[in-house]
């Protein structure tokens, strides 16, 4: 799964994890924030539906990377003010006050998991927070890749001194009762 992996989901329109809109919970979130020059990273953000929304509402200070420059291309017509980095995560050395995971935890490679909550974690400011959506089921095969709060937990408690994971009662339909929501502080 490695970026030409990804380039050729998006020439294909094989892009089944994008809703086509902001995630409605994400969008709730977002909408009770009142820092809107905080810093904010989207990792492997796709078309970037999070970023464009925090755009419109005035947010001023957000970053998305994504291994494939094609979708950032759609970010950067929508909201121009958006840095795009095209690149991997796991190369970015940066700090950001909130980083939001929409469906890049669920698209890499499960063995590299604990490595990438420990990227988000050291991306994070001294005060940030990781916020977002995981899946809380099982997939065959994958990408996507399921879990659960259970799984999800062990990770998080040795990187995050305090996390809230619950299950997400404002998902998008199609993945409704499938979804928990965290929000995880360093």
């Amino acid at each position: 799964m490695d970026k030409e992996f990804w380039k050729e989901k998006y020439a294909n329109q094989s892009t089944g994890w994008d809703l086509g809109e902001v995630s409605p919970p994400l969008k709730a979130y977002f909408d009770q924030l009142t820092n809107k020059d905080s810093s904010l990273l989207i990792p492997g953000c796709g078309f970037g539906h999070e970023a464009i929304y925090l755009h419109q509402q005035g947010f001023t200070n957000i970053t998305v990377i994504d291994l494939v420059g094609d979708a950032l291309q759609y970010i950067k017509e929508k909201a121009p003010s958006v840095q795009c980095i095209e690149g991997d995560v796991f190369e970015l050395n940066a700090t950001f006050d909130t980083i939001i995971e929409q469906t890049l935890f669920c698209a890499i490679n499960p063995v590299l998991r604990e490595k990438y909550v420990a990227k988000m974690s050291q991306l994070l400011s001294s005060q940030g927070k990781y916020v977002g959506l995981l899946f809380n089921r099982a997939f065959d095969g994958g990408p996507p890749f399921g879990g659960n709060i259970n799984e999800y937990s062990a990770y998080f408690s040795s990187y995050f001194s305090e996390y809230t994971m619950d299950e997400c009662y404002n998902s998008a339909s199609p993945r409704s009762g499938n979804e928990v929501f965290f929000i995880a502080k360093k």
